[in-house]
């Protein structure tokens, strides 16, 4: 959430960075609420005044009189400007971050700008088969029996790839851990606040799944609780920054996706994902660098799993409300014959923050919002997409990556010969 006095401040930047991502804001409505709350305050603090003045002239009869109207008035006054708070809140909730300068303006994703790609693209002496194919010839997964069960999108992994799964998550995890993030297992029931405190309500409302009964909802991402770990904390500079990984199942409706990918384990209504969660210092100077860290991190993943991929700087038309920042990194599929996204890496500001009142006491004891990142590290089944399909042979077999041998205990799926 941006503060009110930031926009006024900067009322014009704000306005285009809500039309450049493609978001209504009913400014005009915003600034009178705003004027409205400050006139009733200035009411407000006058009348207590006043009280406090009838206070010290004792029992006398005018001044026993006069503070029995200025306590109704008051009352009267004081509910009005905590509905009218309340009102400006609703509408603070709906303005978007400010993107940074170096972010290209954008309607789409056709104007994301590509910044590297990395690594070869097989090249095959046969016609490759596609993931659902390679799953199909060696019984990877059941989908037919994943839809009887779970409905629409769902799966069962088996055998070799089941293995796969959890040897991906675990070597992931363990990497970071060692790189010096805290191992976290995220929970995925999370209350409401969370998902306005991260950003995707009010906007995203529909994508998330709700278990109406407990009035909680089921996480997308383990961005959602880790994010909102320290809401309504004051913590202490040199204790910062935070660094997190992040091990959650996720949960999505995928209502904006009707008619995409219907087939297969790219678009799914629940998986599993590593995830890096950064709290740091109030200094874009430093989120900037703590952005290109947690980017090195997932494209050492993809290069330690010898897969190709690239890496987007996304337009202000295709990013979250809440990033200020935001690269996506795709890995190479070839059943796709393109580029399939794997991760994206966010730097929000203190967006987040606001919302979560997180904040941290400076060592000159000035109390800031923090800035937030995060960034997936590795999802799953999506990535083992790109495992198969990456790494088949002419005979149907699947060679294993080098990394993952040691947690799956093979080194190949299907016939040797």
């Amino acid at each position: 959430m941006l503060s009110i006095d930031f926009i006024r401040q900067n009322l014009e930047v704000v306005k285009n960075a809500a039309n450049q991502k493609n978001r209504k804001v009913d400014f005009d409505s915003l600034l009178k609420l705003d004027d409205r709350r400050r006139e009733l305050l200035a009411s407000v603090n006058k009348l207590r005044e006043e009280r406090n003045k009838l206070a010290r002239l004792g029992g006398k009869e005018e001044a026993m009189k006069r503070g029995k109207e200025v306590k109704e008035e008051l009352k009267k006054l004081e509910e009005t400007a905590k509905k009218t708070e309340a009102e400006l809140n609703g509408l603070l909730l709906t303005v978007p971050n400010v993107p940074y300068a170096e972010v290209p303006a954008g309607k789409d994703e056709t104007q994301n700008v590509e910044v590297r790609k990395v690594g070869d693209l097989p090249k095959f002496d046969f016609e490759p088969l596609s993931h659902l194919e390679l799953i199909n010839k060696h019984d990877l997964a059941d989908m037919e029996r994943g839809t009887k069960i779970s409905g629409f999108r769902g799966y069962f992994l088996k055998n070799e790839m089941a293995v796969l799964h959890f040897a991906v998550l675990f070597y992931v995890f363990g990497k970071l851990v060692k790189k010096g993030y805290t191992p976290i297992i995220a929970p995925a029931i999370v209350k409401e606040f969370t998902l306005f405190g991260n950003g995707q309500f009010p906007w995203g409302r529909e994508e998330v799944y709700m278990v109406e009964k407990d009035d909680v909802f089921l996480a997308g991402t383990a961005e959602v609780p880790v994010t909102a770990y320290f809401a309504d904390e004051i913590l202490n500079e040199k204790d910062l920054p935070k660094k997190f990984v992040a091990f959650s199942p996720c949960f999505r409706r995928e209502a904006g996706s009707y008619g995409k990918d219907t087939k297969g384990l790219y678009r799914l209504h629940e998986f599993w994902k590593v995830e890096q969660v950064v709290v740091a210092e109030a200094d874009d100077k430093k989120a900037r660098e703590y952005h290109e860290e947690l980017q090195a991190n997932t494209e050492e993943v993809l290069r330690d799993l010898e897969l190709p991929y690239r890496v987007l700087l996304m337009c202000t038309g295709d990013m979250g409300e809440p990033q200020a920042k935001k690269y996506d990194t795709e890995v190479w599929m070839p059943s796709r014959n393109g580029y399939g996204e794997i991760a994206s890496n966010s730097i929000m500001t203190d967006f987040q923050a606001r919302r979560l009142k997180m904040r941290y006491r400076t060592k000159a004891g000035e109390v800031k919002h923090v800035y937030t990142l995060n960034d997936t590290a590795v999802p799953s089944p999506r990535i083992l997409i790109a495992i198969l399909e990456n790494f088949q042979m002419k005979n149907g077999s699947i060679k294993v990556p080098k990394v993952l041998q040691p947690f799956t205990g093979f080194g190949m799926i299907g016939n040797h010969a």
